[in-house]
């Protein structure tokens, strides 16, 4: 039996409940709870412990970034040492221009290694922006690659809970 099979009737219905994100008061949390017949606290010491026990590996928030007025979207990837990646990594993720900043292994025809998103209002601000960070996180030189965004995919978390259709859980 998996985590989420031996999940309780109250958890299960959390997770579906939360599942297409939180609600946008004030209070997400009382909402939800009021939605499921517990209160706030309930709510947040079941996420708390489903968090503990990895059935929820992490609660964030996703942005949509075109909403916001964020057209040019740019992943950048550097060829770094495996022995420099780390480090330049913690140098490239400290900066407030990276959104995200991860190692990936290598390709035998992608030989790049270190990721990070860049977001901005047009193209030559985020190109200014991966200028100024790249020669701030020592990877100036390095080969480098900058993919801008071509199309949208729909961004959503988790999927927890599937429901047949008809078959509503408690």
């Amino acid at each position: 039996m998996d985590a989420l099979t031996a999940l309780d009737p109250r958890d299960r219905a959390l997770l579906g409940a939360i599942q297409d994100g939180l609600p946008l008061v004030a209070r997400p949390y009382r909402a939800v709870g009021e939605r499921l017949g517990m209160d706030e606290s309930e709510v947040i010491l079941r996420l708390a412990r489903l968090l503990r026990s990895g059935v929820i590996r992490r609660l964030g928030l996703v942005v949509r970034h075109h909403e916001l007025g964020y057209r040019a979207n740019a992943m950048v990837v550097w060829d770094v040492p495996d022995e420099e990646v780390d480090a330049a990594g913690a140098r490239l993720a400290a900066e407030p221009a990276v959104h995200l900043c991860y190692r990936r292994r290598r390709h035998p025809r992608w030989p790049y290694n270190l990721y990070c998103m860049v977001h901005g209002r047009d193209r030559e601000a985020v190109l200014a922006e991966i200028e100024a960070v790249t020669r701030r996180a020592g990877l100036a030189g390095r080969p480098r690659r900058v993919l801008f965004s071509r199309r949208r995919f729909k961004q959503r978390g988790a999927r927890y809970v599937f429901e047949e259709p008809g078959h509503a859980s408690a």
